[in-house]
């Protein structure tokens, strides 16, 4: 079922490219136009008909869209805005993928004239790889996507938006965006922070034969890491862009640092085993 005539996506990464592949597989839109700063991964993406056009210039892009999605850094998507609101149609609905929602929603509501229609989404979808070439049809399906509609929200075209996601098999759960980025500030945010610093904490150990620390560490050390190869530039924008939750979540964490510490300090191998046991109750939980 058709949804939308043109769609133009924004940032042809794993998540804009993978839009597109399962908007294509399932004739959700009748043409999608890409858009970047990357000629050369946008004319890839075109040569590989995930996309049907890559306009030089964002003016040419967004012209006519019936939807324009921002899958580009969070502090990007409200200057991108700004930038385009002159050459959009009245009707025209945009939307996000970023995961920080109340700053950007609350600005992008204030640059987007009437007549046109602002959306925060949030699909909670990704890999270990990212990028045009790790892109798949299938990437949303199954997975969750929070979607911000605020006091403002037109509701036509918060249906629309939730039309989209569910047509490509995501779970629509409606959140505030204030509660939104507490929420990714702790599931999400803070544990990048913990994972960055520990990283940077061991790779800084040496021993006395001036041998790296992380040179011994095994397949354990490596799982619970994984996510410090994350893009530096993408979460530096992440934690300021969240930054009055991502400060209240260290000082809490800390916290529970400073208590595992003390019972460690003095010895109380019971009081250490009951922590280490609510943490496997909270996994079990998580999985």
């Amino acid at each position: 079922m058709k949804l939308f005539g043109k769609m133009t996506i924004i940032g042809i990464g794993l998540l804009g490219a993978s839009l597109a592949k399962a908007c294509k597989e399932r004739g959700l839109v009748g043409e999608i136009t890409g858009y970047g700063r990357n000629r050369e991964n946008l004319e890839k993406a075109q040569a590989l008909k995930i996309i049907d056009h890559c306009p030089a210039s964002l003016a040419e892009a967004v012209k006519d869209a019936d939807l324009i999605v921002l899958c580009t850094p969070v502090t990007t998507i409200v200057p991108l805005i700004q930038s385009m609101v002159a050459e959009i149609r009245s009707g025209t609905l945009i939307t996000d993928v970023g995961s920080v929602k109340e700053p950007v929603v609350k600005e992008a509501e204030k640059v987007v004239p009437e007549g046109m229609f602002f959306v925060g989404s949030h699909p909670i979808a990704g890999g270990e790889n990212s990028g045009l070439e790790a892109s798949t049809a299938n990437l949303y399906e199954g997975a969750k996507c929070i979607v911000t509609p605020t006091e403002k929200t037109d509701k036509k075209a918060l249906e629309k938006i939730n039309a989209l996601w569910q047509a490509v098999g995501m779970q629509i759960i409606n959140l505030s965006t204030e509660e939104h980025d507490f929420v990714f500030g702790a599931v999400s945010h803070l544990p990048h922070i913990i994972v960055y610093a520990l990283m940077n904490t061991l790779g800084a150990l040496k021993t006395q034969d001036n041998r790296a620390v992380t040179a011994f560490s095994g397949a354990g050390l490596k799982d619970i890491t994984r996510i410090a190869s994350s893009d530096p530039v993408m979460w530096r924008d992440i934690c300021l862009s969240n930054r009055n939750h991502s400060l209240d979540l260290i000082d809490r964490f800390q916290n529970k640092l400073d208590e595992i510490r003390s019972t460690i300090e003095k010895g109380d191998g019971q009081a250490l085993k009951e922590e280490f046991m609510a943490a496997n109750k909270y996994r079990l939980n998580v999985i």
